[in-house]
């Protein structure tokens, strides 16, 4: 089990690649094959509203402790996932081979693609140099741990900062993987 350890940065990384694989698969479906759209944007959606409800339950807490601009990194992350998020609840709501949905996938994908960017090259570097190894090891832990307990769909009114979001988030995402359970949605992961 210690070898599987990873620290919060590659766990973050690996988020990030798969969301990338995702997207490169979305590129290539048919804009008229809308069922592999929706299954591929459920998958997409599922992914990001996880590792977006990790990062704010533990990435953003601790960049506020380690980075002396901390604080206002965190709230400008958060507000970058705030806007995903309402664009996620929109392809939800939206046929999958309309030209708004592809409208929005194209925003979503450029939106989510800058914020990794941004992370990778600035954020996780940083926080790398200020944060103790054993910290970023345990947070690696916390975050995996977030993850399969965190929503699968966009709420975004939901609470995104501690304590609210720690204590709301388990169960919201109980419900959506009942929901999901259910409808068969992201049965693919």
């Amino acid at each position: 089990m210690s070898s599987e350890r990873r620290d919060v940065i590659e766990v973050l990384i690996h988020d990030h690649r798969e969301v990338e694989e995702l997207f490169t698969k979305l590129e290539g479906a048919a804009p008229d094959d809308g069922e592999t759209r929706r299954e591929l944007t459920d998958d997409v959606t599922i992914e990001l509203v996880r590792h977006s409800v990790a990062e704010e339950m533990y990435l953003y807490p601790a960049t506020r402790k380690y980075l002396p601009d901390g604080d206002e990194i965190a709230d400008k992350e958060i507000s970058e996932h705030a806007a995903v998020e309402k664009t996620l609840k929109a392809l939800e709501k939206t046929e999958a081979d309309s030209p708004e949905f592809s409208n929005l996938l194209a925003e979503l994908m450029t939106d989510v693609r800058l914020h990794i960017r941004e992370e990778e090259q600035d954020l996780f570097p940083a926080l790398a140099e200020q944060a103790d190894l054993a910290d970023l090891f345990q947070l690696g832990d916390k975050v995996q741990a977030a993850k399969q307990k965190a929503p699968t769909r966009p709420h975004p009114s939901a609470p995104d900062r501690p304590p609210l979001n720690k204590l709301l988030a388990p169960g919201t995402g109980f419900v959506d993987r009942i929901r999901d359970h259910l409808s068969g949605r992201g049965s693919a992961n």
